[in-house]
């Protein structure tokens, strides 16, 4: 079974997958939509991904503020979280995903990749960087002795 890490958007989710024993994080692909309202085909494809890649968890990322306060954005993602667990009857697990989307774009730009194909990468990027997070915390709980 397999991990799956989602960056929610307004306009797009980007998608990774972890490999089977749950080491590494690799980015899938982005789902876009023309509206944030419209989610029925977004949710269809995470759908079509879980049964793909055999995925038992979704970690999802959670946008709260600088602050630690919870915005608008933060209230849709949490929207979304529920939405995801009723159609697909899994576990969705919320993960801080406060400045994945500005350590993705920083790694591409390290790797010499133009700002005009960033934009193309940087939300299955940031979603890679929210599973890769999540299966790191897993793996030193398991090292700790700590059951999830």
């Amino acid at each position: 079974m397999r991990k799956m890490g989602l960056d929610f958007g307004a306009k797009t989710v980007g998608v990774a997958i972890s490999d089977p024993l749950l080491i590494t994080a690799q980015g899938l692909e982005i789902i876009r939509r023309k509206s944030e309202s419209k989610l029925r085909q977004t949710l269809a494809r995470i759908e079509e991904l879980i049964v793909a890649y055999e995925v038992d968890e979704i970690v999802l990322g959670y946008p709260k503020n600088m602050n630690d306060t919870v915005g608008e954005r933060a209230e849709k993602t949490q929207e979304f979280k529920e939405m995801l667990e009723r159609r697909s009857g899994l576990s969705v697990q919320l993960w801080d995903e406060r400045l994945t989307t500005v350590a993705a774009d920083k790694a591409m730009m390290e790797a010499g990749i133009r700002r005009e194909e960033r934009k193309e990468h940087v939300d299955r990027i940031a979603a890679v960087f929210i599973l890769q997070g999540y299966l790191d915390y897993l793996k030193n709980q398991e090292s700790a002795g700590i059951a999830k």
